[in-house]
């Protein structure tokens, strides 16, 4: 039995769309999937030593750092809207995958916290 081709619905170009944006990140060569999971962990590498040692050291302790990672992640969400209207180049997914890893630090410390 042979499936036949699905109609081009505005359904069926939303389901290729969402396809091609989770799949965006796994498809590629090598050193662009490494890139882009490097950037992912980095992100929350870096997100996690913001919640852990740097907060101390900045004045007005948590909720300054936090407001201060807020307006940078909100500042690059921003430029990439502006700057960006087709593909996204690698640099900026990996930008993307920086602030994406950040926040997941700073939400999975919240949840640790109980906060």
């Amino acid at each position: 039995m042979t499936r036949l081709p699905l109609q081009r619905t505005r359904f069926n170009r939303a389901l290729e769309q969402l396809g091609a944006l989770v799949l965006g990140n796994v498809l590629g060569n090598w050193r662009y999937r490494s890139s882009v999971v490097l950037a992912l962990l980095l992100g929350f590498y870096a997100g996690s030593n913001v919640t852990a040692y740097v907060v101390v050291r900045i004045p007005g302790g948590r909720p300054m750092a936090v407001l201060l990672m807020v307006l940078l992640v909100e500042l690059v969400v921003r430029l990439r809207g502006r700057l960006v209207t087709a593909q996204p180049g690698l640099g900026w997914v990996i930008a993307d995958n920086l602030r994406i890893g950040m926040v997941y630090a700073v939400v999975l410390e919240a949840f640790k916290l109980g906060t």
